[in-house]
């Protein structure tokens, strides 16, 4: 019987790692299906912090203010404007992110454009970064686990095992 019991609980762990790995290739093939893939490109999860990297966040203030990646600056998406980033290094690495890679998509397009070289946009964004334990801060630079998530359609996708969602 206790074998039994073993055999049912390691099948359910199981299948319980199977879905966590099904989840991620269903959120992959979204972001895959919904970008032009026309620029550098890296999931969230084959990161590591770096300091030396300029992190431009492309979402809107109110979600920049719940979390973000340390150091990140905010450029925005709706409003943006190329002087935001006209004190920068066109050869200073960057890596653009947003919530799931189709804002920070669009913003790498038109660093490109404007001549910078070193850019890569972030898939998976910040959703799949917290999802992996990465580090995020909220506006005092104080680690948090709250994820602006844009919307509940988006919010599906984080583990809230591991963070909470914030939708304003």
């Amino acid at each position: 019987m206790r074998t039994l019991a073993i055999i049912i609980i390691l099948i359910i762990m199981g299948f319980n790692i199977n879905a966590q790995g099904f989840k991620e290739a269903a959120y992959h093939k979204m972001i895959k299906t919904m970008l032009s893939h026309n620029v550098d490109e890296i999931y969230a999860k084959d990161l590591e912090y770096d300091s030396t990297v300029l992190y431009l966040d492309a979402r809107e203030i109110n979600e920049y203010k719940v979390s973000r990646i340390k150091n990140a600056k905010l450029v925005g998406y709706d409003n943006f404007k190329i002087e935001t980033v006209k004190n920068i290094d066109k050869s200073q690495e960057i890596i653009v992110y947003c919530t799931a890679g189709y804002r920070s998509e669009k913003i790498t397009e038109k660093l490109k454009a404007e001549g910078f070289t070193n850019v890569t946009n972030m898939l998976g964004g910040l959703i799949e970064w917290a999802n992996y334990d990465k580090q995020i801060v909220d506006s005092t630079d104080s680690k948090t686990n709250k994820v602006h998530v844009f919307s509940r359609t988006w919010g599906i996708w984080l583990d809230t095992e591991k963070a909470e969602k914030v939708y304003d």
